[in-house]
Parts: structure tokens; sequence; C-alpha cells
């Protein structure tokens, strides 16, 4: 059974997947969203690969450095070892961070005379155009004769003649490859490479110690904070989704989509959650990310941006890549863009309504931050009567969905908080009318009697992973006897062996057939908070042990193998490991703040 066995590296411009082997099977430059340049996770013939090959008999073991993004592929073979560190360069340089479109793969010699072999192959534009590679003085050269151009560069200190024939290398000495979008302007050689190393190790470090510790299940958390660290884009501060498009949730099956966007909605789940771990700066660049996206009052708010902000995300298929293990399509974009889902209301003001709490907010900001505020609201009250996708994006059915109204109800109780916050009375009081309304209309049609819970959407008999989550955004309490219903009647609905679905109905593709994996740990806080303490962390530390080596989660899990599916690693699911873990320790998120507002 092949698994997701891969390690992330990257520094909040792109990122790659290396595999347990250290091949580089997945790496798209300049940023997140461009075309690959290796794609061998996509295709295994056409893709692309940058590997190191050695001799079978050496054993390969697969390590972060603690408390870092950057990977440890150790090879020995018997006196003779060396380790591959691959890393992203990440650091403070001149009062800005220096993250460029460059891959590092730093070769540390430990002893003996190893020997190894380069298959570099780069094939660039997703392989649909041809690459050709050509030998420098100063670099190796791989750029498209064919379409758009584009080109990519190979520097090292082994030969590059031999890296490019595949001859054998032998390892007496550290040694370097940097890869690059760009063409270097300073001389590389081992030692700068090696300066790079120490510094991106230091940022990370850093960045670790600056986040709040618990009591339990810290190394879990801190691994998880590390990937939503990793998908965060340093330009602009948006999170995407996941590094990768088109991993499937079920082999063989056409759920495959391209993940590479930033979702308002997980985005902001995602914000809420590093917020609480202290990271404030990314919260801040979030919050202009959506500043900077909504310039206009009357600007609709999607449900999904590009990196950069980008409105239109259209959805093509690339038919000739075979797909993750012959699972076709291959998808570039996401149409989903176009989808009404009223939840990502609530979830957006509840983040804004964190940052008026926990902060010091600038005038500036904060006249921003209410306007956009107001704008939602009036969003909020033109649509919440009306049926939308809902949070799991079906693409062809319209319905009153349970989750999407509770979350207009929370994107109006924030509303309502912030303003007092504010000393804006008038709006309380209009306001108030619009949350009480929502309320009744919840409980009026959501909740069936008949089956003794919260059901997927009015009038439904089906359940839904996404209602437990109610209780955790304020519309219910932990002790409310329907809400303890609605969990243990989700649970026996949806859980398998210890998994969840996230609802068992058909939908535009038939019946989901693996495990969403957020939403097993949603199962778990819920547990918790509902007093199956025991229950809860007997399920944690089961689905701990469906992790990868590393500890990464994608979207999707196996109900039957425990391998992982799905977009690979998944910001959702490690979002939801983290609130889950917290929760087991019993203890609180970062204490409220008192509300400041000051000028510049």
């Amino acid at each position: 059974m092949e698994n997701l066995n891969y390690g992330m590296v990257g520094n909040g411009t792109t990122g790659a997947l290396i595999s347990r082997k250290g091949s580089v099977d997945w790496l798209c430059l300049p940023r997140f969203n461009s075309a690959s340049v290796f794609a061998r996770i996509l295709d295994s013939d056409r893709g692309g690969v940058f590997e190191i090959l050695t001799d079978p008999d050496y054993e390969i073991q697969q390590f972060y450095i603690r408390n870092t993004n950057i990977l440890v592929t150790r090879f020995q073979q018997g006196e003779n070892a060396f380790e591959l560190i691959d890393f992203l360069p990440r650091y403070h340089e001149n009062s800005h961070y220096y993250c460029p479109p460059d891959l590092v793969r730093y070769i540390r010699w430990i002893s003996g005379t190893p020997e190894i072999r380069v298959n570099y192959d780069p094939r660039l534009e997703y392989a649909a155009s041809p690459t050709q590679t050509t030998v420098h003085p100063r670099y190796i050269k791989s750029f498209t004769t064919r379409g758009p151009y584009v080109s990519v560069y190979l520097y090292s200190s082994f030969d590059y003649e031999k890296i490019v024939s595949g001859t054998l290398l032998r390892i007496e000495e550290d040694a370097y490859f940097l890869m690059s979008y760009n063409q270097q302007l300073l001389p590389q050689t081992v030692d700068r490479n090696y300066l790079k190393y120490e510094r991106t190790k230091v940022y990370w470090l850093n960045w670790v110690e600056r986040t709040r510790s618990f009591n339990r299940f810290n190394e879990e958390i801190i691994r998880s904070s590390l990937v939503l660290k990793m998908l965060s884009y340093q330009k602009s501060g948006a999170i995407i989704a996941a590094l990768t498009t088109s991993l499937p949730e079920t082999i063989g099956a056409s759920r495959n989509w391209d993940y590479r966007f930033c979702w308002l909605r997980d985005a902001s789940m995602a914000i809420k959650v590093l917020m609480h771990l202290g990271h404030w700066n990314a919260a801040e660049r979030y919050i202009q990310f959506v500043i900077d996206l909504l310039p206009e009052k009357s600007e609709k708010i999607q449900i999904m941006y590009g990196i950069n902000g980008e409105k239109t995300l259209t959805e093509t298929t690339l038919d000739h890549l075979s797909g993750y293990q012959n699972s076709r399509p291959v998808r570039v974009g996401n149409d989903a863009y176009r989808q009404k889902q009223n939840d990502i209301f609530g979830v957006l003001v509840d983040v804004i309504y964190q940052q008026f709490k926990l902060f010091r907010v600038t005038l500036e900001n904060s006249e921003e931050l209410w306007t956009i505020t107001r704008s939602i609201i009036r969003q909020v009250a033109k649509n919440w009567e009306k049926p939308d996708r809902g949070i799991w994006e079906f693409r062809t059915k319209l319905q009153h969905f349970t989750f999407s109204k509770v979350l207009s109800w929370v994107s109006v109780d924030r509303a309502v908080k912030i303003a007092r916050m504010i000393g804006r009375e008038d709006y309380v009081r209009m306001w108030v009318v619009l949350r009480d309304r929502i309320r009744q209309d919840i409980e009026e049609n959501a909740w069936n009697e008949e089956i003794g819970a919260y059901t997927q959407y009015y009038g439904s008999g089906d359940l839904d992973a996404a209602n437990l989550l109610m209780e955790s955004f304020g519309f219910i309490s932990a002790d409310d006897p329907k809400y303890i219903s609605t969990v243990l009647k989700t649970r026996e609905e949806l859980s398998r062996d210890g998994l969840m679905y996230r609802y068992r109905n058909e939908d535009d593709f038939g019946c989901p057939k693996s495990s969403f994996t957020i939403c097993t740990f949603w199962l778990i806080t819920a547990l918790y908070r509902i007093g199956e303490k025991k229950e809860a962390e007997k399920i944690f530390r089961k689905v701990l042990g469906y992790s990868n080596h590393l500890g990464l989660f994608s979207e999707d899990i196996d109900f039957k193998t425990k391998r992982l599916l799905g977009n690979f690693p998944q910001a959702y699911s490690h979002l939801a490991l983290i609130e889950a873990a917290i929760t087991l320790s019993d203890e609180k998120l970062a204490p409220e703040n008192q509300f400041i507002l000051t000028t510049r």
C-alpha cells in the first residue's frame, strides 16, 4: 500500500514535497500556484523529478530537524553515510524576510565514501511543453522550447556534466544543489549555502519559541503550526488550503481539486488558531489581505481567492497527465470560486472580532474593518434566508444548510459584539433583532425531533459533521441536551472505525467513500466538550497514528487501509488537530485583552 509518505519544505513563497527516499516529486516555481517544475506525484512517467539515487542496500531514514521545517533524509550503507538536507531559505535580512523561490539540497558528508547518481529531470509548465536542459559554465539551465517561456537554474558543487548525464558521483565532503527560478547574482558555494541553512534553522527555531506551549501534545501542536506557517503566503498574508492539486479523495475517482487557493473560511479558521498560538503578525497580514480584497462597499465577497487576491480562478484539466495513481482528471483552477456559501461570512466576522478583542487596533485599520463588518452584515441580511451550496461545496444542490444558517447567526453575533466594543449602540439594537430572527429560524427548521439532532439542511433526515461546530462557535452550550444528542447521533451515523464521514448522503459524485480528516478532529473536540473525555482522547491518540512518518495529514483517510488521501498537507486538517489537542490539554486559548484603539 502506497501512502503519502512525503515531507513538505517551504518558505511562504512556495513549497516542495520530498519523498521518503529523498526525491522531489512536487515543486511549483516561483509561487505556490505556479505551474509545476516537478510533478511526478501526478504522473510517474511524465511529471518530472529530482532524485538522489543510491544502491538499494542503503538504509534510509527521514525526519525534520526539531522545531523546524528543514527535512533530513539520512542514507547509510555500512560505514558510508551522508545526509540530504532539504529546505527553502527563509530568514530576516535588511528589515524584511528573505524567502526566494529557491530549493536548497545540502549534502552533509558523515563517513566513508558514499556514491550517488542524480536524476535531474525538470518538466516545466506541468510537463505540457517540452523542456530542454543545457549545461553552462556557472549553472544548468532548463527551459521550455514551445508554449509559454519558462526557465529554471540549478547550481551545484558537483560537476554539471556528470549531474545531467547521471554519472556516478562520490561524496567526500559537504556539497550542495541549489535550484532556483532566478539566476543567482552572487557566486554559489558550499559555505554560502551552509549559511542559508543555518539562518533558516534559526528562523524556524525562533518562530517556534514564540509559539505558545501546552502541557500535553505540544509536539503535535508545534508540527501542525509549522505546517500552517508554511502554507501562509508571505507576500499577501493569504493561507492556501494545501500545497497540491488533484490528489484524489478516493483512488481512481474524480473528486480531484486544486487546493492552492485561499478559502476565506479555511484561512480565517487557521488564522484564528495562529492568533491564539501567539502569532499576531500572521493575523495582521491576513486581515490586511482581506481589507485589500474589499476596497468597495458594494464588493461581493467570494468564498475563495488566489494568493494575490485574484478573483477569477478558471478551472481547466490537464489531460496529458495520468493523475495520482491514475486518478484523473488533473485540475488547475477551481470553479467553486463562483459558488455562494453563506457560512463564510460568520468565520470572517469572527476573525475580525478576534482582531478587535485580542490586539491593539490602529484607527485606520479599525475603521476599515468596521466598514467591512457593516458590508458583510448587509450581505447576510440579504442572503441568510436563501439556500446556498454549503460548506462542502455541492455543485448542483442548493439547500438551506444548517451550518450556513448557524454561521450567518455567528456573523451577526460577532458584529453585535464589535459594535458594543466601539460604542455603536444604534447598530447593536438593529443587529440584535436580526440575530434573534436567524436563531429562531434555525430552531424551528433545523432540529429534527424524530432523529434527535440538528440535521444537514432544513427538512433533511441526514446528518452533517459540520454541525459539531455549533458549540465551538457559541451558538449552543456543551451541556444543552440538543447539542449532546446531535453529537452522539452524528457519531452514530457518520463514524466508522473511529473515523468520520462529512456526510453519508449522495452528492454530485455519489456517496463519499473516505473519511474527511478534519471531521474526526471535530468529533474529538465535541465529545470532550460534552463530557466524553476518555473516549475523545482514545480516538485522538488512534488518529495520530494515521499520520505519515513525519506527523503530516492530508485531507482524507481511507476507512479500510488508513492510507492518506486527498490534497497534502492540508491546512484544515492541521488546524483542527491543534484545536483538538488544546481541548484535550484542558487549556483555554489565549486570554482576552481589552480592546484599545490607537492612532498613528
